[in-house]
């Protein structure tokens, strides 16, 4: 018996614990949030979605037209996390190379040396990443999921964290490149930041005349190390076997609808799985409840799926598809002791 009320007690403690670390973590992201809200005006829910794929270790794909502020974001967002900030503009002559670095010889030592790449850093923006050809987009892959490159046989960890952030511009846009499917899964989410409204390009306005400057001032937030510690925390949130099984079924219902040609892969499933931990964090909670899947689902979902071309012809798209699987397979009823 006192066995069994040193165990009851324990798990107290711990879920109190969990708590704790989640509450600190939603204060911190909050706060970087709201010095990202400052200067992209009117995006809160898009910054959102940004937060949690960054407190879920995600690299983040911006698709839209030019000059929506997707640079911007990417900018700020460093700032205020205050990382290690490198920007690499993709160009079709861009080579592997001037990502990653490359071993030169020193004749004062009569060896090779290894010059790194901008890819050594916290966080790397590619910008306009489709403008490259395959070859160099490929240059990201082993980074982007093992957080380390190899070069001539020796392998060179990277930073912690290092979270990539890309912005592309739609494929139908001259002189671009589509993103191979191995890369594009490796992307936690895909966003859109969208044209902003009346007001919030007024205000865009009036937020340049005060200033009087094109720059902007942003505070830091965090640091790597906090960073690391956010990320921690988010191991922390519990997710019951009953959400687990529904992030699963909504996967494999990818696989099965007529409309699709390729389904998510087994990546997506953790995608959602990390993503909806990210949310409940950002909710302020230690657990997940299914509208946390339902949220993450587009922006993991939707870059993973390939329709079959007919379908694409009768207008149909990736969105419509996951809306539809997520008011068909079924969702459990989830309750928190």
């Amino acid at each position: 018996m006192r066995g069994k009320l040193s165990s009851e007690k324990d798990v107290k403690e711990n879920s109190s614990q969990s708590l704790d670390l989640v509450k600190k973590t939603n204060k911190s992201a909050k706060q970087i949030a709201d010095e990202v809200s400052n200067v992209v005006l009117g995006k809160e829910q898009t910054i959102e979605m940004v937060m949690a794929g960054i407190l879920a270790n995600g690299n983040i794909l911006f698709e839209d037209f030019p000059g929506l502020a997707k640079t911007l974001m990417s900018n700020t967002l460093a700032d205020a996390l205050g990382c290690e900030f490198k920007r690499i503009q993709f160009t079709p002559d861009l080579l592997p190379a001037d990502i990653t670095g490359s071993y030169f010889y020193d004749p004062e030592k009569n060896k090779f040396k290894f010059r790194k790449g901008p890819i050594f850093c916290n966080i790397l923006l590619a910008d306009e990443i489709n403008r490259a050809p395959p070859k160099t987009q490929a240059a990201l892959l082993e980074a982007m999921q093992e957080k380390q490159i190899t070069i001539e046989g020796t392998t060179h960890k990277l930073a912690s964290p290092f979270i990539v952030l890309a912005t592309q511009n739609p494929i139908e846009y001259e002189g671009t490149y589509p993103l191979p499917e191995a890369q594009m899964d490796r992307f936690l989410i895909k966003l859109s930041v969208g044209y902003p409204d009346e007001d919030v390009e007024t205000g865009i306005l009036e937020g340049r005349s005060q200033r009087k400057k094109d720059s902007f001032t942003v505070k830091s937030r965090a640091t790597p190390d906090k960073v690391d510690e956010m990320h921690a925390s988010i191991e922390e949130v519990f997710v019951k076997k009953e959400v687990m099984r529904y992030i699963v079924d909504l996967v494999q219902s990818t696989r099965r609808d007529p409309r699709v040609a390729v389904g998510s892969s087994p990546r997506g499933s953790l995608g959602l799985f990390k993503l909806s931990r990210a949310l409940a964090v950002l909710s302020g909670r230690d657990y997940v409840v299914p509208d946390d899947v339902k949220r993450a689902a587009i922006p993991v979902l939707g870059h993973r799926i390939i329709l079959k071309p007919e379908a694409r012809i009768r207008g149909v798209n990736v969105e419509e598809v996951i809306g539809e699987l997520l008011m068909t397979v079924q969702v459990p009823a989830v309750t928190v002791e």
